[in-house]
């Protein structure tokens, strides 16, 4: 790689990380979609919950959680009801500033990160039995980083779970045409998406208004997670289609192209943990 290459690379790392920083703070002065914290409902069953296909077991308490990129007072509330001791990383300020007030209301014992999904040098190596990241890897242009920093904070055998959004639901239009859906972004590109305008239609839904995101292939994310250590034991499509919903709505989209992925995935003992800040990494 050369040095110019490498520079320009970590620029627009650090530009993704700071635009989005500023636009999820101004998602919670709006309280748009992914901002309102766990309800009562919510706390009842919460592994049941979120994570129904049982890829946790029944019971987690006293077991050493992070929630990676997953501020906002919804993912930290269920795991702290559900007795495990968590720990809740945001790159924005104002998302966990919902879950100290969760915590505060409900008696939850939080720790409250701010800090990047891709450095997480703060944490020690092998320090948590389980991470879970909801929805965020597309707000960053390299995930190679993340996969490797949770493979350093995870002890050997913890599991790791996260939801991607589909790489075939960000090149597909978000307004249907008189032929369908279609698709708008080729598959092999760079740079962030074009950007959604706030108020935008089904974008709560589909695309987050005001951020950069990123398309990340299979290979991006898959194969990032084999080859920072992880072996993939599940994989699920959380189910959203509609065959008989209106036309042009989120539920007759999700009948052609669906929208999440979930990956269940354990961490291996071929990874050696290093207290280095990880580095960039270029696909072929």
């Amino acid at each position: 790689m050369s040095r110019k290459l490498k520079h320009d690379l970590e620029v627009e790392q650090a530009l993704a990380r700071e635009h989005n920083r500023k636009a999820w703070d101004k998602m919670v002065v709006g309280k748009r979609c992914f901002t309102k914290p766990a309800k009562d409902e919510d706390l009842h069953d919460p592994l049941t919950t979120i994570h129904a296909q049982g890829w946790l077991g029944g019971n987690i308490a006293n077991q050493q959680v992070l929630c990676l990129a997953a501020g906002g007072g919804r993912q930290s509330a269920i795991y702290a009801a559900a007795g495990a001791n968590v720990t809740v990383v945001d790159i924005s300020p104002a998302m966990l500033e919902l879950d100290r007030q969760v915590a505060q209301q409900r008696g939850f014992d939080l720790r409250v990160v701010e800090a990047s999904m891709d450095d997480l040098s703060v944490f020690s190596n092998a320090e948590f039995d389980i991470v879970i990241q909801p929805v965020s890897t597309c707000y960053l242009p390299n995930i190679a980083p993340v996969f490797m920093e949770v493979a350093r904070v995870l002890r050997s055998g913890g599991i790791y779970i996260s939801q991607h959004k589909q790489p075939t639901s960000l090149q597909t239009s978000l307004q249907r045409s008189e032929n369908g859906w279609t698709l708008e972004q080729p598959y092999y590109r760079s740079g962030p998406l074009p950007m959604l305008p706030m108020n935008q239609s089904q974008g709560s839904r589909l695309r987050e208004e005001g951020t950069y995101e990123y398309l990340h292939r299979w290979e991006d994310i898959l194969g990032g997670m084999c080859r920072a250590g992880f072996v993939i034991e599940d994989f699920i499509e959380p189910f959203h289609a509609d065959p008989d919903a209106d036309r042009s709505s989120f539920g007759d989209r999700c009948h052609f192209a669906a929208p999440y992925m979930r990956i269940k995935a354990r961490r291996g003992g071929g990874v050696t943990p290093s207290n280095n800040k990880p580095q960039l990494v270029i696909p072929d």
